[in-house]
């Protein structure tokens, strides 16, 4: 077996799991979880449609690359949502099964074990971060190395404070914007400062970018990685690749969908590993995509579900439990200490055994360095269930903790 896997740390839902074992909430509360960042507004219909027309060409073996249609689609979506010269489909688009998939795969193809003599390749990312970006280091054979996200940086990584020695090391770096799960947002500046670093220290900057069409101000959309080279006259996107998703976006987290785009020399490698891979995209699946990134009204009306909720936990909540409302994406990263209910693991236990609402302490995303674990004392509450339950959520949590 591969030793590897033995690096793996369980995964954050593991260690919720073994929390809750052996609580008996109240059987006349129904359960609202806030714990799992998966979508439940409804799946758009004209995309559900579109999968079902399509099935008649299941008989056909898809292409890794995609469908010239799909590629074309993303790079004019791409083009347009973050003001670009036009994106080439053939060379700086390629179609993946999700982002997640895409995330783990990508460090397969980047680390290069073999140029580091006296030192393992390292792989930096925030922290707290999504565990796959750690896996993802691990078994391509480098280091996880992380920079903590606090409230001291706005929950952004302080670049400035890495080391040159760690630059030196560092093959790709992960970047998440907006956050999960802070929903901090990188300006242009700062990713332009990131850009230059990876030009200096010659590494692979990956942007997942999935949450950036969840966002409060309509008029100020997250700006991305590929915009900032853009703003260099960098159009080329060297050593920019950005990773995007259906799954947020138009709530399909079951279609797999997604793409990456970038720097046309790394995608070709990436394509070359994804075709012994043996992970193309449906043919039925890449048709639903094409109509899906085709329309933005479907979105609109997303954003608007999810202001209203923001809207709701700061209108119960606001008075009694610090909440920070993220720049983007639709979680709440909130402090648990002026509730006085002990650590976050306390703090969701008891939330759970009390009111049986299932919320994600913060320590499980997150993992120490320097010094600290910048979770700790925060739990993640995604704002993913209706209005209406996102209402009783916040009602039963006040409950919580002012009794």
């Amino acid at each position: 077996m591969n030793t590897d896997l033995d690096k793996l740390k369980p995964y954050p839902f593991e260690n919720l799991n073994a929390l809750k074992a052996g609580i008996t909430p109240p059987s006349e509360l129904a359960h609202i979880a806030l714990s799992i960042g998966e979508p439940k507004h409804l799946a758009p219909e004209f995309v559900k449609q579109a999968l079902v027309s399509a099935l008649d060409k299941l008989a056909a073996y898809p292409l890794t690359k995609g469908a010239p249609e799909l590629r074309q689609t993303i790079a004019s979506w791409l083009t347009k949502r973050f003001q670009l010269q036009p994106v080439d489909p053939e060379s700086q688009v390629l179609p993946v099964n999700g982002t997640r998939e895409a995330l783990f795969a990508f460090a397969q193809t980047v680390v290069d074990r073999t140029i580091a003599s006296n030192s393992v390749p390292l792989v930096l990312s925030p922290n707290p971060f999504y565990q796959i970006y750690e896996g993802a280091a691990l078994l391509a054979g480098a280091e996880p190395a992380f920079l903590n996200c606090t409230d001291t940086n706005n929950f952004a990584p302080d670049f400035d404070s890495v080391s040159p020695e760690t630059w030196e090391q560092c093959q790709l770096i992960y970047i998440c914007t907006p956050g999960n799960p802070t929903g901090a947002v990188l300006d242009i500046p700062t990713l332009q400062k990131l850009i230059a670093l990876a030009d200096q220290y010659d590494f692979v900057i990956a942007s997942d970018e999935c949450y950036s069409e969840i966002y409060g101000d309509e008029n100020n959309p997250p700006p991305g990685l590929l915009q900032a080279c853009a703003d260099m006259d960098r159009h080329d996107y060297h050593r920019c690749i950005v990773f995007h998703s259906l799954s947020k976006r138009s709530n399909l987290p079951g279609l797999r969908s997604g793409f990456v785009a970038g720097d046309a020399e790394i995608l070709q490698s990436f394509l070359r590993y994804r075709t012994y891979h043996g992970c193309a995209m449906s043919v039925p699946t890449q048709q639903a995509s094409i109509v899906a990134w085709n329309d933005e009204s479907h979105v609109r009306e997303n954003r608007n579900k999810y202001r209203q909720k923001f809207q709701v936990f700061q209108q119960v909540l606001g008075d009694i439990l610090p909440l920070h409302l993220p720049d983007a994406s639709f979680y709440l990263w909130a402090d648990t200490r002026p509730a006085k209910k002990g650590t976050d693991e306390d703090f969701a236990r008891e939330l759970f055994a009390q009111q049986n609402i299932t919320v994600l302490p913060g320590r499980y995303l997150a993992r120490m360095a320097d010094g600290i674990n910048p979770g700790e004392d925060r739990v993640r509450m995604a704002l993913v269930a209706s209005v209406d339950e996102c209402r009783d959520a916040a009602e039963r949590i006040k409950k919580f903790i002012t009794t």
